[in-house]
């Protein structure tokens, strides 16, 4: 019984960590490419226009940035869960 609450535990942190994580790649990828280009557009990051640039680049690096975190916050979760192989 105490190792199926653990078990539950263990995968609703991940499912909050996948849900942020990808609530943050939408935000980036739809809401800062599509949705607010033209907000964006009024500023530029290395001489492109900044909505322009998360359309094209910046959406890919953030995708990136969240997979190396979602690795890193699962090794977390994997030792305080005691699930570290270790």
């Amino acid at each position: 019984m105490k190792e199926n609450e653990g078990h539950k535990r263990y995968w609703k942190t991940n499912l909050r960590y996948l849900t942020i994580l990808l609530s943050i790649w939408f935000l980036v990828s739809f809401g800062f490419g599509i949705l607010w280009v033209e907000e964006l557009n009024a500023f530029r990051l290395g001489g492109f226009k900044l909505g322009f640039w998360f359309a094209q680049q910046g959406s890919i690096y953030v995708f990136v940035l969240l997979i190396f975190t979602y690795v890193w916050l699962m090794n977390r979760l994997d030792k305080t869960s005691n699930l570290d192989e270790n």
